[in-house]
């Protein structure tokens, strides 16, 4: 089983790289998310692989993150039913803009937070907590929560829903949002005021 590989990018695309190691090349899988961080081809990258076996035969995929941390919240996303690995690697990307607090919502059952700041709709949110609660808790993740408990779910959320409401793209909003360096203080329409002023 392959764990890890260690080469030169010889390509990279959005979701996917391929890598050389000793002359041979590696088509592997990678998170939207991971496109910017890795290196320009012909330059040495590591990817934290993980294999996985297509339910209807095709051989075997390689699924490839930057880091052992994102390695493992893929695996434990694939414990969630009826998540294959395409859409762990979905999930990943939404839970990377920060994952202590992903694992924070996971371990107080905050749905608002899992719907309002990361993008899972209620049904999926429901799904996460249900199989992940009582498993998150041993997960490795480093550095600290980005969105104080006390308003992520509440003013950070419904700023980022009433910028919806006005027609924005939910990247858009959500980069404004996180952006205001007042979000832990301020109420919603106060953030709301400003996050305009940053979409302009």
């Amino acid at each position: 089983m392959i764990g890890s590989l260690r080469g030169n990018v010889l390509h990279k695309a959005p979701g996917e790289t391929l890598i050389d190691v000793q002359g041979i090349g590696y088509e592997v899988l990678t998170p939207l998310s991971a496109f910017d961080r890795l290196p320009d081809a012909g330059n040495e990258a590591q990817l934290y692989v993980s294999e996985s076996m297509g339910m209807y035969g095709g051989g075997v995929t390689l699924y490839g993150f930057l880091s052992l941390e994102e390695k493992e919240i893929f695996l434990l996303l694939r414990e969630i039913p009826g998540t294959g690995a395409k859409k762990a690697l979905d999930y990943l990307d939404k839970i990377v803009k920060s994952a202590p607090d992903f694992r924070r919502a996971i371990l107080e059952k905050d749905g608002r937070t899992l719907v309002g700041l990361f993008g899972f709709t209620p049904k999926t949110a429901d799904k996460m907590i249900a199989a992940l609660k009582d498993k998150i808790a041993g997960l490795r993740i480093a550095g600290r929560e980005k969105w104080a408990q006390a308003a992520a779910p509440t003013s950070a959320a419904e700023a980022i829903a009433a910028l919806l409401a006005l027609g924005y793209r939910e990247s858009d909003a959500r980069s404004a949002v996180d952006r205001l360096p007042s979000s832990a203080q301020s109420s919603t329409p106060e953030l709301v005021r400003e996050a305009l002023k940053l979409l302009g």
